[in-house]
C-alpha cells in the first residue's frame, strides 16, 4: 500500500450509497441490499453480468461521485484491487446474503434494502 487505508465518515458513506443506487438504476441492475461501512461495502445485486464487472463499475462510479464532492484528493485510492464476489443461485442463499448485508454488520450505517413486493 502506498497510501493509508481509506475511511468513510457519514457523509462519504451516504455519497457512496447514493452512487451505488444511481449506478444500478442506470445500468438496469436490481440492487437488493447494500451496506456502506467505514472501510468497506457489502452489496447484493441481481444482474445479467459477471459480479466482477458490477464490483469494478460500482467502485469506479462511487469514486467519481466522491471526487465531484471534492472531499479527497482526486488521486486518492479508496478500494482494494479486488473484492469478494459470488453467484447466488438459490432463493435461500439470496435471502441469507441480504440478511447478512442488512442486519449482520454491526451498527447500521448507510444501508439500502429493496422492498419485497411479495410481502
Amino acid at each position: 500500500m502506498d497510501q493509508p487505508p481509506y475511511g468513510m465518515n457519514r457523509c462519504r458513506r451516504e455519497i457512496v450509497l447514493a452512487a451505488m443506487v444511481e449506478r444500478c438504476s442506470n445500468q438496469r441492475w436490481t440492487l437488493l441490499a447494500a451496506h456502506v461501512r467505514t472501510n468497506h461495502v457489502h452489496i447484493v445485486v441481481d444482474a445479467d453480468v459477471k459480479p466482477e464487472r458490477i464490483m469494478n463499475d460500482l467502485k469506479a462510479y462511487a469514486s467519481r461521485c466522491l471526487n465531484r464532492f471534492g472531499l479527497d484528493d482526486a488521486a486518492r485510492k479508496r478500494w482494494a484491487r479486488h473484492g469478494s464476489t459470488r453467484w447466488l443461485w438459490k432463493p435461500e442463499g439470496l435471502s441469507a446474503a441480504i440478511r447478512y448485508v442488512v442486519d449482520e454488520q454491526g451498527d447500521s450505517m448507510a444501508v439500502f434494502e429493496a422492498i419485497d413486493p411479495s410481502g
